[in-house]
């Protein structure tokens, strides 16, 4: 016999428990498992007045942002509606199904005076890391490095080439800036001008500047059309891809480098942990950033030297110079030296240069010097710790290291596929680092729950 629907929808009353309705197997029970924010009315409670209207739970709101990046719900006003009828986001909420949804634009003003002066994310990112040291997925062996770009919320449409800028900037930097009549993405540029991971990373003047978020860099990396981005930077341990560090820059490699510097001091100081090897690609190869490594954090580099002394027309290359460290020259093939006067050039360079008189008579010119009256070769002040790093890179352990690399990029193509962050909803340098840091603490969340519920086998995880 064919049923029929006999229950009303205009029934007075309804019998109703969201806490049976969710699925034990739920994604966000397994996240709510492992993740405890009771704290954080007490670390925000400075902030908030003891008089007048009680606010929104912040939470409400921060359990809110959290699964709008878990389920990549890009939009707050989106997050809001979804919120407003998914019964399993109520529950991890802590709402009732009569419990109002906050406005939309409450969390642009939270986010923009409480959040972001206790920069509150940044707590509750290490409090998951550190749930997932807790939880063993975390060697503290070996860690890996990378960045990617992200596009920023600017378009070339409206911008302004880079030498008109640096007018229009140092206009605005000899006189009083009144903060409300400037957006605030330009207060943040201005703001971390002299930071290391932006302004201060190169004074090179990009080819256009976008005025509504002008920390945004112009690059044309990704060799497809240009465009305005910002770089995430993440620190992974290789054992199970936790990241353990995030942190935004400028979309270059010099700001890239001075990020991983960052990350690796600030994991240190928060957790206690440093590794024993760092595995990155041949952008953070550089002399300065190798002598931080071996030098300053006995940190053993896993990476390709950037090395620039090779020749393609057939003339001797650097390495067929031999290095006298006891005279502190070169001695070329031919059995000359090469000193150096001890003037340092780019923070790091000497030159050693053979005797004219010696190269004028040498029966090897044409295949040394052809084109110069005497031979030049170069060398870093922190050449021994690219010595380590070449010493490295014919190891057995250097080829797995390289493969533990792609975890990070494994990350990266969850964020921008699976968390759909090809391009940031917020501008400027807080901006980004707002999106980045929720996005890893939700990358984090899922593989904190994920391999809570279903332990790995420790044989396959990568402990070296």
């Amino acid at each position: 016999m064919m049923g029929r629907r006999t229950s009303e929808q205009g029934q007075l009353f309804y019998a109703f428990d969201l806490e049976a309705i969710v699925p034990d197997d739920h994604q966000v029970r397994r996240i709510a498992a492992v993740l405890d924010l009771a704290w954080v009315r007490t670390e925000l409670a400075p902030h908030y007045s003891h008089t007048g209207r009680p606010s929104i739970d912040p939470e409400l709101m921060i359990r809110m942002l959290i699964i709008g990046y878990v389920f990549a719900i890009r939009s707050e006003r989106a997050l809001c509606r979804e919120v407003q009828l998914n019964l399993a986001y109520r529950w991890f909420c802590g709402l009732g199904i009569e419990d109002k949804i906050p406005d939309h634009s409450a969390f642009t003003r939270a986010r923009n005076e409480r959040f972001r002066d206790h920069d509150i994310f940044r707590r509750v990112f290490e409090r998951v890391v550190a749930s997932c040291i807790k939880a063993g997925l975390v060697g503290g062996q070996g860690f890996a490095v990378d960045a990617s770009l992200i596009a920023a919320d600017a378009n070339k449409c409206g911008s302004t080439p880079g030498d008109q800028w640096s007018v229009a900037l140092k206009a605005r930097q000899d006189r009083a800036i009144d903060p409300a009549t400037v957006e605030r993405a330009v207060q943040d540029y201005l703001a971390n001008l002299n930071d290391p991971a932006w302004g201060a990373a190169s004074d090179v003047m990009p080819k256009f500047v976008a005025p509504a978020d002008p920390a945004a860099q112009w690059t044309g990396a990704l060799r497809n059309a240009a465009f305005f981005a910002y770089a995430d930077n993440y620190l992974i341990d290789v054992k199970f891809g936790i990241i353990m560090d995030v942190e935004a820059s400028r979309a270059i490699r010099q700001a890239e480098v001075g990020a991983s510097q960052t990350m690796i001091e600030r994991t240190e100081a928060t957790f206690g942990i440093k590794p024993e090897w760092l595995a990155a690609d041949t952008a953070y190869g550089s002399a300065p950033n190798l002598h931080f490594l071996v030098d300053e954090k006995n940190i053993a580099p896993h990476i390709p030297v950037i090395d620039k002394s090779g020749r393609d027309d057939g003339t001797f290359s650097r390495e067929a110079f031999t290095y006298d460290a006891a005279r502190d020259c070169y001695v070329c093939p031919h059995g000359a030296d090469l000193t150096t006067r001890g003037t340092i050039r780019d923070g790091h360079m000497l030159s050693y240069l053979a005797s004219v008189n010696d190269c004028r008579i040498c029966p090897m010119k044409d295949r040394c010097c052809p084109n110069t009256p005497q031979r030049k070769v170069t060398r870093s002040l922190h050449e021994p710790a690219r010595d380590v790093a070449r010493a490295i890179a014919k190891t057995a352990a250097y080829e797995q290291t390289r493969r533990d690399r792609k975890k990070v990029e494994m990350l990266f193509a969850h964020l921008k596929r699976i968390l759909r962050m090809g391009r940031l909803r917020l501008r400027g340098p807080a901006g980004a680092q707002f999106e980045f840091t929720l996005a890893a603490i939700a990358q984090n969340l899922r593989r904190l729950a994920k391999l809570t519920l279903h332990p790995p086998d420790p044989a396959l995880a990568r402990v070296r």
